[in-house]
């Protein structure tokens, strides 16, 4: 059977209601269908859909999707804010809507159903109308400009801008710019009534790189300042200022004159019994350069800084003087990272120490390891520095040796990979937690060039995941399964530790520690049952046959949609792949749309 057209006549609105949405193939007997109603959820309000009345629907059977041929006027339905209109499956669990008495024998015959999608809490929607209010207060200047006082004509000059102006064109640092004349950065839109002055381009960034384009982050592969990254105009006034390169304020001084500590803390909270560096009196930029980048994981460039130790150290330090010699108990330190035991910035300990000490040299027993120093070089306590750190740490030897599965980096010196004294992180990865791991593990050190990395690997290290001394599962991870190893910080049963005396939390039964603010930076999943991500229903785990649940149909972990370590696009989804259907319909063959669609989709 062929249905013809349906032909919608034009209806008066009525009070606002919830959205509304088809479910089902849309399909009319008789004269057509015409008027609807529904009612808001728990309330009385209620709205009639209007179309135009040349608006031609044609629904085709035997199909889940629904073809709209051709719609020339919008739906108009009163809606709450924010809400659109949308055609939806019959099989999503909505609620449907009852037609008016006075049509219900028209639409009795038909297969259209309505359903109400829940409007949002009284909370949510004032959160989203006063989101929605700033939003458009801070986009109005660069989106339609600001009215001028004074109707000015399009091709004015710079000259007739300086009358009332002046203060922009002058200053101890004036931003070259101004030299190029207004209209370099600036465009007059003139109406009859209005005369508008607004940026030439949507937003100040995209002003700024039509000059500066070596800052554009979007083409720059190293670290960028996050400032840098989306707004100047964080750090810089566009036309003049009293302090160099037209920034907001001075990078020295006190908190309210220093542009750094809008945003950083170094130096401003030191504990009790702890130390800051006076550098830091001298301001920033007197180590670091902010717009400096370069390779990703190499110090001076993810710090941005002028150069790097112990370089940048002995600018200020004088290796010979006596005070220092004394400090390092005689053992020579001349070309020692100085960085690999002290902080750059503040600590708690005396000294700068960092954040995290061995024992040893916490406790300042030198001899441990050490013999005196001869002829200006290190002799420890035995031939070997794995030797000497077994007299401790036999446990780690033991678990190196008989481990099932091995890591040849653990083969080695145990001070390949950590430093003796101090670091940055538990267990005192050298030259960082990241890095250490990086000098053999190439590959992964390219993986680490992408744009989007994930943050155990490539901000806290791989030891997050990865067993490091060996263990019994397969490429060292920290559990037998992928999903369980995920889920440790992903889930929704995620339980990290605190461990508040260390401004720390712990995972994996307390052998992963982590800042104490990593989880801010963790998406949850809401998952059930083995299901729920990417939506839900959607499982994350292996498909079994219903009838024999030792049967596995598909396999599937989190690695079947997901990249572990990095990817060029966001989501980290496998083969750099971007997030959208075309990514779907890889496993899910009979989507709408895919030319293959018979109402399910495949797996």
């Amino acid at each position: 059977m062929r249905s013809r057209p349906i032909s919608i006549s034009e209806a008066r609105p009525l009070r606002p209601c919830a959205l509304l949405a088809s479910t089902q193939p849309l399909s009319a007997v008789g004269g057509g269908l015409r008027d609807f109603a529904a009612l808001g959820e728990g309330e009385g309000s209620s709205a009639i859909l209007s179309f135009k009345a040349d608006t031609v629907v044609t629904p085709p059977f035997g199909r889940g999707d629904i073809l709209i041929q051709r719609l020339k006027q919008l739906l108009r339905i009163l809606t709450l804010p924010f809400k659109a209109a949308t055609i939806v499956q019959e099989n999503l669990p909505e609620k449907h809507v009852s037609t008016l008495p006075q049509f219900e024998n028209q639409v009795r015959n038909t297969h259209l159903q309505v359903a109400i999608i829940s409007r949002p809490s009284q909370q949510n929607l004032l959160l989203k109308i006063l989101l929605l209010l700033s939003f458009t207060l801070l986009c109005r200047l660069q989106l339609f400009g600001a009215v001028h006082p004074v109707p000015l004509d399009p091709k004015t000059d710079s000259a007739k801008c300086i009358e009332c102006h002046e203060d922009k064109s002058k200053g101890k640092a004036v931003h070259s710019a101004i030299a190029m004349g207004c209209l370099s950065c600036h465009e007059i839109r003139a109406t009859k009534e209005t005369t508008r002055v607004k940026l030439t381009t949507a937003t100040p960034y995209k002003v700024c790189l039509t000059c500066h384009s070596d800052k554009d982050a979007t083409q720059i592969k190293g670290k960028v300042h996050p400032p840098a990254v989306r707004d100047c105009m964080t750090c810089h006034d566009p036309h003049t200022s009293a302090n160099k390169n037209q920034l907001l304020k001075a990078t020295s001084g006190e908190k309210k004159d220093n542009l750094c500590l809008t945003c950083h803390t170094q130096g401003l909270n030191v504990p009790t019994g702890g130390s800051r560096h006076a550098a830091l009196d001298m301001g920033c930029d007197t180590c670091h350069t902010t717009h400096k980048t370069g390779e990703r994981g190499k110090r001076e460039f993810d710090f941005h800084l002028t150069k790097d130790a112990p370089a940048l150290c002995l600018d200020c330090h004088d290796v010979k003087e006596d005070k220092l010699v004394k400090a390092h108990q005689g053992q020579p330190f001349e070309k020692a990272d100085c960085l690999s035991c002290h902080d750059p910035h503040q600590s708690k300990s005396p000294k700068l120490m960092q954040a995290f000490l061995h024992n040893p040299f916490e406790s300042k027993s030198c001899d441990t390891c050490h013999q005196p120093a001869k002829d200006g070089k290190v002799v420890l306590t035995a031939a070997t520095a794995k030797e000497v750190c077994v007299t401790c740490h036999s446990d780690k030897a033991e678990q190196i040796e008989k481990a099932k599965v091995q890591h040849p980096g653990a083969a080695g010196d145990c001070t390949d990979c950590h430093d003796p004294h101090a670091g940055r992180s538990p267990g005192f990865p050298k030259p960082d937690s990241v890095s250490v791991c990086l000098g053999c593990h190439n590959d992964q050190a390219e993986q680490g060039k992408k744009v989007h990395a994930h943050q155990p690997a490539f901000e806290q290290g791989c030891a997050t995941c990865h067993d490091p001394h060996g263990n019994s599962n397969e490429h060292l991870l920290r559990v037998a399964k992928v999903n369980t190893l995920c889920l440790e910080c992903h889930g929704p049963d995620a339980k990290p530790k605190k461990l508040e005396s260390e401004h720390l939390v712990a995972i994996f039964d307390g052998t992963v520690k982590l800042p104490e603010d990593y989880f801010r930076k963790v998406p949850i999943i809401p998952l059930k049952f083995g299901a729920g991500h990417p939506v839900e229903r959607h499982p994350v785990s292996d498909l079994v046959d219903p009838n024999n649940p030792s049967k596995v149909l598909k396999t599937m972990t989190c690695l079947t949609c997901h990249q572990p370590h990095a990817s060029a696009q966001p989501d980290l989804l496998v083969k750099d792949q971007a997030n959208n259907q075309a990514f779907c319909k890889s496993c899910h063959k009979g989507l709408i749309g895919s030319g293959t669609a018979s109402g399910t989709g495949g797996m």
